[in-house]
């Protein structure tokens, strides 16, 4: 397993309430985003921090010097599995009209 998927994988075990409750509303909002913004928007917004605070961890040695292009691929690599299992994770925050 790559260094990026073992850090998903340890965030969301680490994090297990938090993410499967976030699942339960993701599924809500893909269904009907008006109805379920505000509670999508203040869940997601917790989980977004958890996500920032890993993505740190996994970033935080090579962001300086020569690895700093390692760094960007590591991030991107980390957020393509974070959509894969949550496509509307842009979406906090965004308001509907």
């Amino acid at each position: 397993m790559r260094q990026y998927q073992l850090m998903y994988q340890t965030m969301i075990d680490e994090n297990k309430k938090a993410f499967d409750n976030f699942f339960k509303i993701h599924e809500r909002y893909a269904a009907d985003q008006k109805a379920n913004q505000a509670e999508f928007t203040a869940v997601g917004r917790e989980i977004q921090d958890i996500i920032h605070d890993y993505e740190r961890r996994l970033c935080g040695k090579t962001e300086g010097g020569m690895y700093s292009k390692f760094s960007q691929n590591l991030s991107e690599k980390f957020w393509e599995i974070i959509r894969k299992d949550f496509p509307k994770i842009d979406y906090i925050g965004v308001t509907m009209s």
